[in-house]
């Protein structure tokens, strides 16, 4: 009975530790993101862009989006990455196997020929059947490259080893661009401080869903009509706007999107270039670079973030495709976690080791599992009068609270510094689905976690899982 009792005590201290750090990190999260947010927009809010096309001696961008059955969606979306402004720029296409018409259409559409390119393998791939350019002179800054099927990562590496460029983007095909993202994506480059070099740099990714589209680009945001998409814009406004941001402050930063994110390509080289092991690709990539720059080259750097909208993507908008990302998040985090566990608490890789990269285990992968167990071990207390159950619902009624308070500070960090959504049909719908995301759309991420752990240790899965997407000219209006 002492020991039950003692056990008891020990979980009870556990949980009520675990979710008191937990928090505070949120506190933190949202202080840090504030102070970064209003340093931002005060040193960028009357700088041109445009003005950055008349420096001399810009780095040359090659955009890389990996593409595997397409057809949809694809000739759209090569418009939008052709209407991007920059002066030094190439569009490379990478047809990662598709076994649908993508191949044929981009051919047809765009009056591509095949050609011969030397290409030197500077990091490993599968082998690249053909390489196209355009017989019209308005897309001579296109490249088609046709490989044998090997997975995102791969087709990643496959456009590396064709380009030729300083810089390069990596993005979903099925993204929309603003037209001066890279010119954005490209400033911290440009202001590298002494000693201190970029090697990377993202931006806000933002949902595509229900948007009006033409001719490649967002001529009209609004509010998603799905019930999966409203709550994975929330979502996004807190990931991106508050954690992302906050993360950047502090240099901490272990993750550029696989949406979009820019790379110095000498360094991603260097490396070994992206996993083809790995699904979590855009995690591991950002990881192994920051450990080759303190390890082996022993140079400061940074992993610059921009706060501003640059990317417009589609989400899931069923069940079945959301489970299948979130799936695969969870098996690319743990998988990269366990590939880099040297750094768990290790003060040689600075705050890295010792404050990000323990985040990513204890809070970002472990925690859907400490939940589950906390729950069940509060309703067995419960069960057997241990606790009492107004205690235990204004405990539930405090985490709705803070959570719907974190979520609507993304929203209002978002209303205030872009103002993409309008009217107040969009503020009172946001409104609701923030205060009832923690019931609904919560325990689902919750599950879908729990089942990414599953497939990772039990299943042994390491599949990418298809996407299933919808045509963005059907959201053409």
């Amino acid at each position: 009975m002492i020991l039950l009792f003692t056990l008891s005590d020990i979980f009870s201290s556990f949980f009520l530790i675990y979710a008191l750090i937990l928090f505070v990190i949120y506190i933190l999260i949202s202080i840090l993101s504030t102070v970064e947010l209003k340093r931002y927009v005060n040193k960028n809010k009357f700088f041109d862009y445009r003005s950055i096309l008349s420096y001399k001696n810009l780095p040359s961008v090659s955009i890389i989006a990996p593409a595997f059955n397409e057809e949809k969606s694809i000739i759209e979306n090569i418009r939008s990455l052709l209407s991007i402004y920059y002066p030094q720029i190439n569009v490379i296409i990478v047809n990662d196997g598709s076994t649908d018409d993508s191949l044929a259409k981009v051919i047809e559409h765009y009056g591509l020929i095949k050609v011969e390119m030397a290409i030197e393998y500077e990091v490993k791939s599968s082998k690249i059947r053909g390489i196209y350019r355009s017989i019209h002179s308005e897309f001579a800054n296109l490249i088609l490259v046709d490989k044998e099927n090997g997975g995102k990562a791969d087709a990643l590496n496959a456009g590396i080893n064709v380009s030729r460029s300083d810089l390069f983007v990596a993005v979903d095909v099925d993204s929309i661009i603003e037209p001066d993202a890279v010119l954005r994506l490209v400033k911290p480059f440009l202001e590298e401080e002494r000693g201190r070099k970029v090697i990377s740099s993202g931006g806000v990714i933002r949902v595509a869903n229900n948007c009006e589209i033409k001719d490649g680009r967002i001529t009209k945001v609004r509010f998603p009509k799905k019930l999966l998409v409203k709550f994975q814009v929330i979502e996004y406004f807190r990931a991106f706007t508050l954690g992302r941001m906050a993360w950047s402050k502090v240099d901490g930063l272990l993750i550029i999107s696989g949406a979009f994110g820019m790379f110095d390509r000498n360094i991603v080289v260097a490396v070994g270039g992206y996993d083809r092991t790995t699904v979590g690709e855009d995690l591991e990539i950002v990881v192994r670079m920051r450990k080759y720059m303190r390890n082996e080259l022993k140079m400061k750097y940074k992993v610059a973030f921009i706060p501003d909208p640059l990317c417009w993507t589609e989400v899931p908008s069923s069940f079945k495709i959301l489970s299948r990302q979130r799936n695969r998040w969870t098996r690319g985090a743990i998988d990269t976690i366990l590939k880099h566990k040297d750094m768990m608490f290790n003060p040689r890789y600075g705050r890295i080791g010792m404050v990000s990269f323990p985040y990513w285990v204890i809070f970002e992968w472990l925690a859907p599992i400490v939940e589950i167990v906390g729950i069940i071990y509060f309703v067995v207390l419960i069960l057997t009068g241990s606790v009492n159950p107004s205690s235990y619902i204004m405990l539930s009624l405090f985490v709705v609270s803070f959570a719907f308070a974190f979520s609507m500070l993304g929203v209002l960090f978002e209303a205030i510094m872009f103002n993409k959504y309008k009217g107040y049909g969009y503020l009172l719908q946001v409104i609701f689905f923030a205060l009832i995301e923690v019931i609904v759309f919560h325990p689902l991420n919750v599950y879908f976690a729990l089942r990414g752990n599953f497939s990772f240790f039990i299943r042994n899965n390491q599949k990418w899982g298809e996407m299933t997407r919808t045509a963005f000219d059907s959201q053409k209006k």
